[in-house]
């Protein structure tokens, strides 16, 4: 059965709020934006046909605080919420409430959001549906003694992942058995603070590893397909900073079958809607599942740049009860590379660093694309996360690519006192040898860090 959207709730604040906003008005569907009070003149607030005041700055107050977003959907008469990314996204309980209140959710359904966001559940899930793991516990270890021994039989390094972690919080590695008892207290405190949820599991920790991750939309007619791999490996502490897509140096055959494992274990859990399946890949070529994100990505553009596919207008269209588009079969065109331009310090590990923007010029010119809701004169909020800007681009081939982006960076100028970027950082990442000879792995942005905080 399908259900026309009409007016859209955009339930989330930055560049994704202003991403989603966009979608709609090219296809004509009214928008509310909710606010905090430390973003009342945010540039989604100006974009949107409607405004709602939410709640104060502080995030549990206003963008996760599902009453006042349900009652601001409510007086205005939206028929749908949407969460973007972050936030509320992957809270199956905020998706049953929308449900509930007669509102259409945009993402993926609650039930299908639980099991998923549930780590042990997606890895038993996935294992049953033939996707290959890594050697580690396949439910909750309550006992760390048993952690432990598990820890020992598989072999060190080990990482620990909180069961309701994502977003590359609520994980540890292990190098050494010495370390492993207070990691274990420490990391089992930390979720439990942070997700409310203090249960671990423990698996092999592969390195060198290269992240790549695959791009799934599904339907509600049992339609689903893959959009191509995305490479995401160059991250600090386990949060991405550069992607990539497609893949590079990984030959079709095994472009293929990551995608069709994706596909196979998104059908397996009953998925509908815009979601990634992610992956571990080894130096032979071996790959492993290590979650699903029922949701839009952060780097979402780059597989929207190379297929030319709007990934919203598709999770609208699936919410509404639609099939998927008919042009989803094109296979992916050139390369696309993003850059997050975060308000970090790369001299102080990454330590936010918010202010008042005295200048901001930010990159143009064919095939630069750039989300950002920043502008001269922002007061960036101690609320929120640090992300300013994506700087994305298109190119034929990688090698042109590459020099696009370090083009459009060395346009980028974000200033203000006491703010830092990462835009110089992201240069030297670019540059770096292991990079452009496609051999670079997880461990490479640590490295650079390494560097960079030793130089200061």
């Amino acid at each position: 059965m399908t259900r026309p959207i009409r007016k859209v709730l955009v339930a989330n604040r930055g560049e994704i709020a202003v991403r989603v906003l966009r979608t709609c008005a090219e296809l004509g569907i009214a928008t509310v934006a909710v606010h905090s009070a430390a973003d009342r003149d945010s540039l989604a607030v100006r974009m949107a046909d409607e405004s709602v005041q939410i709640g104060p700055g502080p995030a549990k107050r206003s963008y996760l605080y599902i009453p006042a977003i349900i009652e601001a959907a409510r007086a205005t008469g939206a028929d749908a919420i949407h969460p973007g990314y972050g936030f509320l996204s992957e809270n199956p309980d905020f998706a049953e409430v929308c449900e509930a209140e007669g509102f259409i959710f945009v993402g993926a359904p609650a039930d299908v959001m639980a099991r998923l966001g549930d780590k042990s559940t997606a890895r038993a899930l996935m294992y049953d549906a033939g996707l290959p793991l890594l050697p580690g516990s396949r439910d909750p270890i309550e006992s760390v003694d048993e952690a432990r021994e598990l820890a020992a039989d598989i072999g060190y390094p080990v990482i620990m992942k909180a069961v309701a972690g994502g977003g590359g919080r609520g994980m540890r590695v292990v190098r050494e058995p010495g370390d492993f008892a207070a990691a274990w207290q420490q990391t089992r405190a930390n979720a439990t603070a942070i997700f409310g949820d203090g249960r671990l599991y423990v698996e092999r920790y592969l390195e060198p590893a290269r992240h790549v991750e695959v791009q799934i939309l599904a339907d509600t007619h049992g339609n689903v397909v893959h959009l191509g791999l995305r490479d995401c490996s160059l991250q600090r502490r386990h949060q991405k900073l550069v992607e990539e897509a497609p893949a590079p140096g990984l030959s079709p055959e095994l472009v293929e079958q990551i995608g069709a494992a994706a596909v196979r274990g998104a059908a397996a859990a009953g998925y509908v809607g815009a979601g990634t399946v992610e992956f571990l890949l080894d130096a032979d070529g071996r790959f492993y599942f290590m979650e699903v994100n029922c949701r839009l990505q952060v780097e979402h553009p780059v597989t929207e740049m190379v297929t030319g596919i709007d990934l919203v207008a598709e999770q609208l269209r699936i919410a509404s009860g639609l099939p998927l588009s008919s042009e989803l079969s094109a296979r992916p065109q050139g390369v696309s590379i993003e850059c997050r331009i975060n308000a970090e310090d790369p001299e102080r590990e990454f330590a936010p660093a918010p202010g008042t923007l005295t200048e901001c010029v930010l990159p143009g010119g064919q095939f630069v694309r750039v989300d950002t809701h920043i502008h001269t004169g922002y007061a960036i909020p101690p609320h929120y996360d640090s992300l300013l800007a994506k700087i994305v681009v298109w190119a034929p081939d990688r090698p042109a690519a590459i020099a696009r982006m370090r083009r459009a960076l060395a346009e980028t100028s974000i200033r203000g006192a006491g703010v830092a970027t990462t835009v110089e950082f992201l240069h030297d990442v670019l540059d770096h040898p292991r990079f452009r000879a496609v051999t670079h792995d997880t461990a490479l942005i640590g490295s650079l860090t390494e560097a960079a905080t030793a130089s200061v």
